[in-house]
């Protein structure tokens, strides 16, 4: 059961740097097989180190300005507090560590962070990743149609609206590119893995 669920994690930041900058803000939503959402999700606010936020660069400040996360930062929580928090929600739904793997847009980006800042996040989560950005550039390589209509973004830069839209995303291309159940037969890809194995072959 839980090496059938994804474990979507959105986080803000105060820049990409994993050196210098800190996380502000991580929302986590579990979906099973389906991609039905599983329970509430959990989004939680996290106050930075001050030097943090004073090497914020202006892109930045005026993306958390506008999306509202800014003023919040003051009254934000622990990192322990925050990671306490999501493993709860997480375990909930994937009680057994090292099964469900992490989901999101570009979120070897957020994994850096978790593995900086919640090694024990981390350590629950399989090492394999479900990037729906990998999809959407093949969709533009391949499927050019299907990306220009893909759903538009909502999330305005708050970590629970753009898991939402991330999950939305998948959604979509699971149904404009991917094949109906049951698929194509065993013989038809038997034949389609032969032709692929001997093209990977050396010469």
């Amino acid at each position: 059961m839980s090496g059938e669920r994804i474990v979507w994690i959105d986080c803000e930041m105060t820049g990409l740097d994993t050196v210098a900058d800190a996380l502000v803000e991580v929302a986590c939503l579990v979906t099973d097989s389906e991609l039905t959402v599983l329970g509430d999700g959990v989004d939680v606010v996290i106050r930075p180190p001050d030097e943090a936020l004073e090497q914020m660069g202006d892109f930045v400040r005026t993306m958390h300005t506008d999306s509202g996360l800014l003023p919040l930062l003051e009254s934000g929580i622990t990192l322990e507090e925050a990671q306490r928090q999501v493993l709860e929600y997480v375990r909930a739904h994937v009680p057994e560590a090292r099964k469900a793997p992490l989901g999101g847009n570009t979120v070897s980006t957020d994994r850096a962070f978790i593995a900086r800042d919640m090694p024990e996040l981390d350590a629950h989560l399989h090492y394999r990743i479900v990037d729906v950005s990998s999809i959407k550039e093949l969709a533009k390589r391949w499927y050019p149609r299907a990306y220009y209509m893909a759903p538009a973004k909502t999330g305005g830069h708050r970590a629970l609206g753009d898991i939402r839209d991330s999950i939305a995303e998948l959604r979509y291309y699971r149904e404009a590119l991917f094949r109906e159940l049951p698929g194509l037969d065993s013989t038809t890809l038997k034949e389609i893995a032969a032709r692929h194995t001997e093209g990977a072959a050396p010469a």
